[in-house]
């Protein structure tokens, strides 16, 4: 299958409490709606659908708010999507799949997350009691399969036995590769209140990170420390990303060009109490089902929430770790939850588009993301080609 893809944009991404801490979803992505019609030279009232992945918003529909603030017209319905994690990708997947069903003709779609103003969520106790605040809901009905992710992801460090000192390299490895790549990612972000790069990266020095704290500790069946220390976890954040896509017929009825292509996507489930490993299985049944070789991708990216997670992606796929996330992750960005894979998908886009300008041939790319309760996805691109 092929969707075009007319224009892609994303916010940068800030953390928690930060320089995006005042606004809602709808804040951060009606700037970019601004700006992918303008790409496209599209009129609001073309735009025939919003999906929008979110996971912290408590309800409502965030992708209504989004339309309506962005000045697409009252008619334009929208759709918001809540599979945590891979909900910016889910999202996208969706509007694609609205297209090819001709339910619609130009659709805007991605992930908007604003993690410092999101709701508080509250139990409600049977017995009538004082409600009983909570961070994480539930994923799975079975407590004893339902980690906090936190500690799934040490108890993924410990039976892989990967070394804190070795997790803490990766992450500072992430960091270099973005600060490395800020100057070219000016042109996927759009600049709001004040911030236009991603606020995270940082110059760490080895030193300093194995004095860093540990956020969870464990060690492995021979004794090496697994713990996760906080330069090896992705921190919460605020951000959004969003692509405009049509399908070919509005293309040609509309005189619009294409700048990539959407190929397919993959979504896929696992055990809850491993969530991280899923975008492995996501990773490996979008090669089989592309028939594209991992290691043979323009682009390849991994909204690594974790350190250890980002390590055994590479190794359960044969990948070498500067293979992806070449501009760094979500460990040097921050996790805007229901944003993340939107924002990955278009770092993959901004890549190819900067490789086609010095190649002569078609240049393919993937995203990929695991999601509480034992999700994956991942979603393949492809620019140069008809």
């Amino acid at each position: 299958m092929s969707i075009p893809i007319l224009a892609w944009a994303r916010t940068p991404v800030a953390p928690v409490g930060g320089a995006l801490a005042r606004c809602q979803p709808h804040d951060l992505a009606a700037p970019l709606v601004v700006r992918l019609l303008a790409d496209a030279g599209l009129p609001p009232d073309a735009v025939d659908a919003v999906v929008l992945g979110n996971a912290l918003g408590a309800g409502g529909n965030p992708a209504r708010l989004l339309a309506l603030a962005a000045g697409l017209g009252e008619r334009t319905p929208a759709i918001t999507l809540d599979s945590q994690c891979c909900a910016g990708l889910d999202a996208i997947t969706h509007a694609c799949a609205l297209l090819a069903l001709g339910q619609a003709q130009v659709v805007i779609a991605g992930g908007a997350e604003a993690w410092s103003s999101a709701p508080q969520r509250l139990h409600r106790p049977a017995d009538g009691a004082a409600p009983i605040p909570y961070e994480q809901p539930a994923f799975t009905p079975w407590p004893g399969r339902d980690p906090d992710m936190l500690q799934a992801a040490l108890d993924g460090a410990c039976r892989l036995a990967l070394a804190r000192s070795a997790q803490d390299a990766y992450a500072l490895a992430s960091h270099a590769r973005a600060l490395a790549a800020r100057e070219s990612m000016a042109a996927e972000i759009v600049p709001i209140h004040g911030l236009a790069h991603d606020a995270y990266p940082r110059a760490l020095r080895p030193e300093r990170v194995a004095r860093m704290p540990a956020v969870a500790t464990g060690h492995a069946a021979g004794g090496v420390d697994c713990s996760l220390s906080t330069v090896a976890v992705s921190p919460r954040a605020d951000g959004a990303a969003l692509l405009l896509l049509a399908s070919p017929a509005a293309c040609t009825r509309l005189g619009l060009a294409p700048r990539a292509h959407w190929r397919g996507a993959v979504s896929v489930g696992g055990a809850p109490e491993l969530p991280m490993l899923c975008a492995i299985d996501a990773a490996r049944a979008a090669e089989r089902r592309s028939g594209w070789q991992l290691d043979a991708l323009d682009a390849l990216e991994l909204h690594d929430a974790f350190a250890a997670q980002g390590m055994a992606f590479c190794e359960a796929l044969g990948l070498a770790h500067e293979a992806v996330n070449r501009g760094g992750g979500g460990l040097a960005r921050g996790h805007p939850i229901g944003a993340s894979g939107a924002v990955a998908l278009v770092r993959v886009l901004a890549q190819l588009q900067a490789g086609a300008r010095t190649q002569a041939r078609a240049l393919r790319g993937m995203a990929c993301i695991a999601g509480a309760g034992g999700l994956g996805a991942a979603t393949w691109v492809e620019i140069g080609a008809c």
